[in-house]
């Protein structure tokens, strides 16, 4: 299936009266945000963030899983790393991650200075209102450190799709720019004169915008942020072989906003370090295993001895072989990971980084990240 060509998120509505379906706003503003593209002098965080599926492992309780993903988060914050970013999935055992906007709130106040995101809203799914009343109200409640990550796919299976949706008939490919341009419209200095929605305040009213990361793993992600002068971030973690050229590309063919922008783009990668042999593999075959899982339906918490018993199978040797090649997958010695990774920033040419580490041993993870952040040159 061909990528549909992005289309700039400031299309002019067809009529400024109150249509059946309402109008796309005429340029949006997009003031700037309080955090740079550019780090100022003094920012001693590493280039580094992370992204939690805030996954269930086998035998925890939802509440286990929740004080975990905090846990993770402190753990992060304590190693420097810049940011933590929570995602949106739906219909899922395995993971507790359905309402990403509640998890930013519980992280950021158990945590002090790291910036904490959703990566993200899955825009479809929601009104763009109601988002920036949200995202206001926990820019409210923690100033400076708060991140807004917009996907166009759902995040789930097309069923539960149409329930989020209210069994409403959404054509991704065409509404996303309107979604976004309401939302930056509803985030910043409201839509032009004659716009049914300019009498609207999307409450409460804060001095801030929060940073806004168009993500995506296919060239239509970076391509639309390009066009309307947005951050980006890629999925290198379900689309290896498209990430690099889609960044770069979306750097040559930035065009600056409203705010006068310089690209920004950062890139997420698995990635899993341990001097132990065996948990590389471990992690390794977990990731596969949840892929396969997923394929057919399955989306229990993985059990660690089925994931030990396929990490020493000749089945996951042969497949490893055959995915091993399209580095999918940074894993090794703490060192090692970090050269590779530094490698795929350069070749990138990404801002930062986003570490994806689903494991189901939540120390190991915890040990991963203390480990590529104490190897990341300072």
């Amino acid at each position: 299936m061909s990528t549909p060509t992005p289309e700039p998120a400031d299309r002019t509505p067809e009529t400024p009266a109150v249509p059946t379906d309402p109008a796309v706003p005429t340029d949006p503003a997009s003031p700037a945000s309080p955090e740079s593209p550019t780090h100022p002098a003094g920012d001693a965080t590493i280039p580094v963030g992370v992204l939690d599926f805030v996954g269930i492992e086998h035998g925890e309780s939802a509440h286990d899983a929740l004080e975990g993903a905090i846990g993770v988060a402190q753990a992060v914050e304590a190693a420097g790393l810049r940011r933590y970013w929570v995602s949106e999935h739906h219909n899922m055992h395995s993971l507790a991650c359905s309402a990403p906007e509640i998890l930013v709130a519980a992280v950021a106040a158990r945590t002090t200075s790291i910036r904490v995101g959703a990566a993200g809203i899955m825009l479809p799914n929601h009104a763009p209102f109601k988002v920036a009343e949200t995202f206001r109200t926990l820019l409210g409640l923690y100033p400076g450190r708060v991140d807004l990550g917009l996907g166009r796919a759902p995040g789930t299976d097309p069923l539960t799709a149409h329930v989020l949706r209210r069994g409403l008939q959404v054509d991704v490919g065409s509404d996303f720019p309107g979604q976004v341009a309401e939302l930056l419209a509803f985030l910043g200095d409201g839509f032009p004169e004659g716009h049914p929605y300019r009498k609207l305040v999307a409450a409460p009213v804060v001095d801030e915008v929060p940073p806004v990361f168009v993500l995506g793993s296919s060239p239509y992600g970076p391509q639309f942020a390009a066009i309307n002068g947005l951050r980006t971030v890629f999925a290198h973690h379900m689309s290896p072989e498209l990430a690099i050229g889609a960044l770069r590309d979306y750097r040559r063919d930035f065009r600056p906003g409203p705010d006068g922008a310089e690209p920004w783009s950062a890139m997420s990668v698995l990635a899993f370090a341990s001097d132990d042999a065996d948990a590389v593999l471990e992690f390794e075959a977990g990731w596969s295993l949840t892929m396969q899982n997923l394929a057919r339906g399955i989306r229990e918490p993985l059990r660690p001895e089925d994931v030990r018993e396929y990490a020493a199978s000749s089945a996951f040797r042969s497949r490893r072989l055959v995915e091993e090649p399209d580095q999918r997958m940074v894993t090794g010695p703490a060192d090692d990971v970090v050269a590779r990774l530094r490698g795929l920033q350069e070749r990138a040419e990404v801002d930062e980084l986003v570490l994806v580490t689903p494991s189901i041993d939540r120390a190991r993870r915890i040990a991963s990240l203390e480990a590529v952040a104490a190897a990341w040159p300072r």
